[in-house]
């Protein structure tokens, strides 16, 4: 069962790394870094087709790998 666990949990760790890396970058540069947080809370883009697509796929691979990470920590215990 231990086992199980952690190779989900590689999986899942693979996963949402090749997940993040496909997603389109929202903005570039130290002024991207500064505008793009106050964008992305304020809606002002809104991700549509694949882009909505990957950002849905990206908190739901996210919560499992979490919710995983806690489990392998409390069945290794």
């Amino acid at each position: 069962m231990e086992i199980l666990l952690k190779v989900l949990l590689v999986i899942f760790s693979i996963a949402l790394i090749a997940i993040v890396l496909l997603q389109k970058g929202k903005s570039a540069g130290l002024s991207g870094a500064i505008s793009g947080g106050a964008e992305h809370l304020f809606g002002k883009t809104k991700a549509r087709g694949m882009d909505l697509v990957l950002q849905r796929v990206t908190v739901v691979v996210a919560a499992c790998f979490f919710i995983l990470a806690i489990v392998v920590a409390v069945v290794v215990k």
